[in-house]
């Protein structure tokens, strides 16, 4: 079919479009429910879309124990965009959680959920209309934990350059390209000084290539008061892993909960369009699950794909039948799925001629960002030895010195206990011992400190101590 030209209601200029492959991902309990509910709609206003069916989650882990299929993963890959139902994990079962598999796997960096109030959804608040940005792999879902001592358990909060700089350039594009004037970074750097103080670092130097944007940011404790305070006066989040995932269902229940809760994981070149609430085995199969929040993010994934005008006309189907009261029973109405899947595809406006693709797509160099605080020499000048040590109420008997390096500090859960008399706190069997020396220190004389040490305590992890231009790269301990 030829290509034809198409101006799109607010000017922009497209070229018709060609069917496109999508993967489908049904998913597990009301999964295969409303994906097929979101099919039919999509189908019935002539979505250009050619879908390619793959299995994920627990209706899957009999044969694949991690619940996602090598050929699901190389599906996406190959065909860069996805449309996928609620899968579930097993609890307590040792099952690697199948959206986290796909957005790591893929390097989904970005994960974007826009939070509108929909007509007919009844909430105490105004109108809303803002988007959430978050870094969408590192931080505390890196996954990194360890007991340390069997009352002890440990997990790295992992921030890095590159990641942050790539989800904040992600968050800027979008702001810029969607209209809006103000993006927020949301963040902890006044306790998480070096892992929160390099996300708002990294924030702030995306923001500056971007003048046209008005940029700050807000501790998060603050944001989630100023967010049930008054949410329309935020526009873009931007905000890292645990606070994303936190702030963005609290976001939900502004405009009506998670089933009105859309979700894309972004990369350079692949993206996965999801709802983000569970699988609901109680409801499945008995026809009252809600269809919208998967609608919303399959309306995301066409907007994504550059078919504005399929999108657009979804859109106003869907706000036109929740304003005439057809909702399911979770947003106060007793439509089924069936019935509000009907009423949307006769709510829908008349079909265009064609819709279209972008005349210029994506350059992924744009959103790119490697990043490196390279070029000053980095040098290691002591180490923390973290050791199990039974006896509270004493401090562990380790070694004042070991060659070069000296006994400056031993805490307790973060709190100096050592030197000076104890204080007053609850202690563990876990305790980190700071040795320093007075320039920079070798591997071996490394080595020779840990064996010293392992002569009075067992070690059970050690951070090296570094500086980069005198400025130390490691946190103080409190009191210290």
């Amino acid at each position: 079919m030829p290509e034809q030209l198409e101006t799109h209601p607010e000017g922009r200029t497209h070229v018709a479009a060609a069917a496109l492959p999508v993967v489908l991902i049904p998913g597990d309990g009301i999964g295969p429910e409303i994906t097929t509910c979101v099919r039919d709609i999509l189908e019935a206003a002539g979505a250009p879309l050619a879908w390619q069916v793959h299995p994920a989650g627990l209706c899957c882990t009999d044969q694949v124990p991690s619940g996602l299929p090598k050929t699901t993963m190389a599906a996406i890959a190959e065909h860069c965009v996805a449309l996928k139902g609620p899968t579930e994990t097993p609890s307590g079962s040792g099952h690697k959680s199948v959206n986290v598999t796909i957005r790591k796997g893929l390097e989904l960096y970005a994960n974007i959920r826009p939070v509108r109030s929909l007509p007919g959804v009844e909430t105490p608040y105004g109108n809303i209309d803002l988007v959430l940005v978050r870094e969408n792999i590192e931080d505390t879902y890196g996954g990194i934990e360890h007991f340390q001592t069997p009352d002890v358990a440990q997990c790295l909060k992992v921030i890095t350059r590159p990641g942050t700089l790539a989800a904040c350039r992600r968050a800027f594009n979008l702001a810029r390209d969607q209209g809006r004037k103000r993006v927020t970074c949301v963040h902890k750097a006044n306790i998480h000084k070096l892992t929160d103080g390099l996300f708002l670092e990294c924030f702030r130097e995306v923001a500056a290539q971007f003048p046209d944007i008005t940029a700050d940011d807000i501790l998060v404790d603050n944001l989630c008061m100023q967010l049930v305070r008054k949410p329309s006066q935020f526009d873009v989040l931007m905000l890292p892993n645990l606070y994303g995932d936190i702030v963005s269902d609290l976001c939900a229940g502004l405009v009506g909960g998670l089933g009105v809760a859309p979700s894309g994981n972004i990369g350079d070149r692949i993206a996965v369009f999801e709802a983000v609430h569970g699988s609901a085995p109680d409801i499945a199969g008995k026809g009252v699950a809600n269809p919208t929040a998967l609608l919303l993010a399959a309306i995301q994934m066409l907007r994504h794909l550059g078919l504005l005008l399929t999108a657009d006309r979804i859109e106003r189907a869907l706000d036109a039948v929740l304003a005439a009261g057809i909702r399911t029973r979770d947003l106060g109405g007793t439509a089924g799925s069936a019935e509000f899947t009907k009423a949307m595809i006769a709510a829908l406006p008349a079909r265009a001629e064609s819709d279209a693709l972008p005349t210029l797509p994506e350059d992924p160099s744009v959103l790119r960002a490697t990043g490196s605080a390279g070029g000053t020499r980095i040098e290691t000048i002591g180490l923390d030895v973290f050791v199990e040590h039974g006896d509270l109420a004493t401090v562990p008997p380790v070694p004042q010195a070991a060659g070069r390096m000296r006994l400056s500090m031993i805490s307790n859960r973060g709190t100096k206990v050592y030197p000076g008399p104890l204080p007053d706190i609850r202690m563990v069997n876990w305790y980190r011992c700071r040795y320093v020396a007075d320039g920079p220190v070798q591997d071996s004389e490394i080595m020779a400190l840990l064996e010293s040490v392992s002569h009075a305590c067992t070690w059970v992890h050690i951070e090296r101590l570094r500086t980069q231009e005198g400025k130390a790269l490691y946190s103080k301990a409190q009191g210290e």
